[in-house]
């Protein structure tokens, strides 16, 4: 066969189906240049080699308003969406789709197998594009620019891999290969094992490629991908593995597509270890290169100024945005016009109101009960019901009489922000405002730069704490001191013990509830809830009951605050994978449906 030169997407089915980019990466239609002209032999500065690359970073995702427009945590227990116009995240909440009626906004089958593609052929030719410059990589050697930039290419084709995994299970894995026309494509899927060995070999293969923290020329390549970002992946990585949907619990045993074949406690030990590698290196207690943002004790500062480590030491790796007003002008509350319009579109429910604590780390006793270490020393203000709590609450959601565009909100039933007599209004009685400024005191909204983290510091501590607590029989102090760390940050009061809420000698099970809820809290609206609910295989319990918000009226000066059901669903087993797409099974005899699909 006769090699194509050129980089025009070659098809077969939808593996290699084109994507469009976004953002601040190229926009140019590389795809069809030749192979000659983008990987040239006599450019030393690479130009149209760089503008490759940058086209496959367009495939990573942007979560901000990502799934037609709302934020993916609108299809968990944690949100809902404004539109009352059937959006996607309905879609997935209640399992409208099925292999032929799929939601393209999450279901991106063809877009990570094009980016695969992408990188395959990037990785195929790099090498002879002659660059004069070098960087020095994570041992201090001075390399010629390719080597970085071809671990850069595979390590966001492991992430494309890994986004295919928490979707669909085992995939076909491509390795180097790019497929021609007339190219036999019955190309069958890989074992789960398969998949997530080759994703972890390749992050060990490339870690020592890649560049290291503090980078020369920071703002020019603050977004790639460094030695940093690799092993928080593969903690990642190995804790989903480890969790109980494909390791302890699965929904078809002995299916090794969508799980292992059998138990083996050692996956939450190898979860743990690769956590702990990326804490002792490079934490407060390594070399001090990451840790938690603490600048001013105000959360909101983790999603602000990003371009600057020494006040934000917590993002490892983020896809750039654009500067603009889309997140407050997408997710502010309404009520408000002009620059400081808001629509509202992403709304947190009561059930994740709930699981913030107050501000000793504890709940309330629900029968009144005081004096016990187990509950917390405050109780529920049924005039205020967000006075002392968990500061964290304020700095994720927006609620009635919060302090916003230098005015106080009004989310009763009618209220000036919470309007009555339209379609879209807050069901909630709540409005997003995690990733947005500070705009307690101003009077409109500004333009920011808005990126969106992939990987920070909380989350390495977090899936440590997890890892380590399923490995171990009771938990143990460095698990203690994980979870301390984030409460710290967040304002949460020492305690008498000095332990920020939590109990001595807690239990794992104990334990197990309490890292879940500070996953949920800490981590809300980073597209981890959806994933976490259904690698722990616990959606069918959460969708049994419902969605809650509140129904807040104002009457002779006294306010009530009553809770109401906003959505009622179910979960059908079934769902906790995608299904591959109908013409991918068509085509290709070897490509096997997940179960019940």
């Amino acid at each position: 066969m006769i090699r194509n030169k050129y980089l025009a997407l070659i098809g077969a089915g939808l593996l290699f189906t084109a994507v469009s980019c976004s953002d601040s990466y190229e926009v140019r239609p590389v795809e069809f240049i030749s192979l000659d002209m983008v990987f040239s032999k006599t450019d030393s500065l690479g130009r149209n080699a760089v503008a490759f690359l940058n086209n496959i970073y367009a495939g990573l995702e942007n979560g901000h308003n990502r799934v037609g427009s709302d934020y993916l945590d609108a299809a968990s227990d944690d949100a809902i969406s404004i539109n009352a116009a059937d959006p996607d995240v309905y879609k997935l909440v209640m399992g409208r789709y099925s292999a032929s009626t799929r939601i393209g906004s999450d279901m991106r089958w063809s877009e990570y197998y094009n980016g695969i593609r992408k990188a395959n052929i990037f990785v195929n030719n790099i090498d002879v594009v002659p660059f004069m410059l070098t960087y020095q990589n994570s041992k201090g050697e001075t390399k010629p620019l390719n080597a970085t930039m071809k671990a850069e290419a595979r390590f966001l084709r492991a992430c494309f891999y890994f986004e295919l995994v928490k979707r669909y299970g085992g995939v076909p894995l491509m390795g180097d290969e790019v497929h021609l026309l007339g190219d036999d494509m019955e190309i069958p899927r890989n074992s789960f094992a398969d998949c997530i060995d080759y994703i972890v070999d390749e992050l060990d293969a490339i870690k020592d490629d890649l560049r290291t923290n503090p980078m020369p020329d920071f703002d020019l390549y603050a977004h790639t991908p460094t030695r940093e970002a690799c092993i928080a992946m593969k903690a990642r990585v190995l804790l989903y593995a480890a969790s109980p949907l494909f390791n302890e619990n699965p929904i078809e045993p002995g299916n090794e597509l969508i799980g292992y074949a059998s138990y083996d406690k050692e996956r939450w030990n190898d979860a743990a270890k690769a956590a702990k590698e990326f804490i002792d290196e490079y934490g407060p207690e390594g070399n001090g290169s990451y840790g938690l943002t603490e600048s001013t004790g105000d959360f909101r500062d983790v999603f602000l100024g990003f371009y600057n480590k020494d006040k934000n030491p917590e993002v490892i790796f983020y896809r750039p945005g654009g500067n603009n007003k889309s997140i407050e002008t997408n997710n502010g509350p309404l009520g408000f016009s002009g620059n400081s319009l808001g629509r509202g579109r992403t709304l947190p429910t009561q059930n994740l109101v709930d699981a913030f604590p107050m501000k000793d780390g504890k709940f309330p006793s629900k029968d009144g009960k005081t004096g016990s270490s187990e509950y917390s020393k405050y109780s529920i203000n049924q005039n205020d019901p967000y006075e002392n709590r968990d500061p964290r609450l304020d700095y994720t959601v927006l609620h009635h009489n919060s302090a916003w565009l230098n005015t106080t909100l009004d989310l009763t039933q009618g209220g000036t922000n919470n309007p009555s007599g339209s379609a879209e209004y807050s069901k909630t009685s709540y409005y997003m405002c995690k990733f947005m400024g500070k705009y307690a005191t101003e009077s409109e909204y500004s333009d920011k730069m808005h990126l969106w983290i992939m990987y920070r510091y909380a989350e390495v501590l977090l899936n440590f704490a997890e890892a380590e607590n399923e490995y171990l029989s009771t938990p143990s102090q460095e698990v203690y001191n994980a979870i301390i760390a984030l409460r710290k940050r967040a304002g949460i009061e020492p305690g008498d013990n000095q332990k920020y809420g939590l109990e001595d000698n807690m239990t794992q099970a104990k334990m197990r509830e309490v890292i879940r809820n500070e996953r949920r809290i800490e981590m809300a609206f980073e597209e981890q809830r959806y994933w976490d609910i259904r690698r722990w295989r616990i959606a069918e319990e959460i969708f049994k009951e419902p969605l809650k918000g509140l129904e807040i009226k104002s009457s002779a000066g006294v306010t009530t605050f009553t809770e109401v059901d906003v959505l009622e669903t179910t979960f059908d087993m079934k769902r906790y994978f995608y299904p591959i797409p109908y013409d991918e099974v068509v085509e290709n005899e070897n490509m096997v449906q997940n179960p019940n699909w």
